[in-house]
């Protein structure tokens, strides 16, 4: 399946909606080394995420992680619950 990669600024139009299945707590180690990755090495991950239209993907540096978010530069949050997968 090819999922369509976006620029994190596009990020804002987009209808993001919870994945069909929650990835939360799966996902909660990789969140967090992706943060570390952004904040200690300015390395990137790659995000796919949940939308009405259909997954999307973003390759973008994570700056913190919330209980229900993922934020990134700009202010631009991703929920939790959208989350497909998280890869490096």
């Amino acid at each position: 399946m090819s999922v369509e990669i976006v620029e994190k600024e596009h990020i804002g139009y987009l209808n993001i909606i919870n994945a069909k299945e929650d990835h939360t707590s799966e996902l909660k180690t990789k969140l967090g080394e992706a943060q570390r990755l952004g904040n200690e090495f300015k390395s990137k991950a790659v995000i796919t995420f949940n939308t009405t239209i259909g997954p999307k993907r973003v390759d973008t540096t994570v700056w913190s992680v919330t209980d229900n978010y993922v934020q990134l530069k700009n202010n631009i949050h991703i929920p939790l619950k959208s989350l497909i997968d998280i890869d490096f």
